[in-house]
């Protein structure tokens, strides 16, 4: 597999999508007024693309995973700050769901791509990012 920038990384495709959606949520009702729980989960989302472009910035698949790493973890941050804003009521459960299954999928291709570059690492084959 092989990029030539982090936009044609699937994951971060998908982020950004993500990104956008939160954006939508979180401008309405009662949620665009809880300002700590609005812009954290605001923050979380963007981490993920943030994450995702920077270690691909970074020379060698060790420092590109270790990113890949922290954006998987927004990815959960994001399912975790969901699941309060239903409990508040202020997204109902079909959002919740979609919001949560999105960053399922992030999570798991994020999965694979460090998955990926430990094995190249470990047979000594440099991941390809041109």
């Amino acid at each position: 597999m092989t990029f030539r920038k982090f936009e044609e990384i699937e994951a971060w495709k998908i982020g950004r999508k993500l990104v956008k959606t939160i954006y939508e949520v979180t401008e309405m009702g009662s949620f665009a007024k809880d300002y700590g729980l609005r812009d954290q989960i605001r923050r979380a989302a963007v981490s993920i693309c943030s994450n995702i472009a920077e270690g691909f910035g970074r020379r060698g698949n060790r420092e590109f995973a270790n990113f890949l790493w922290i954006a998987k973890g927004s990815t959960a941050e994001v399912q975790s700050q969901i699941y309060h804003a239903y409990d508040l009521k202020y997204v109902k459960r079909d959002v919740c769901r979609s919001i949560y299954n999105e960053a399922n999928v992030i999570g798991v291709k994020l999965y694979h791509l460090i998955q990926s570059l430990s094995d190249t690492s470990l047979k000594g084959i440099s991941y390809k990012r041109i």
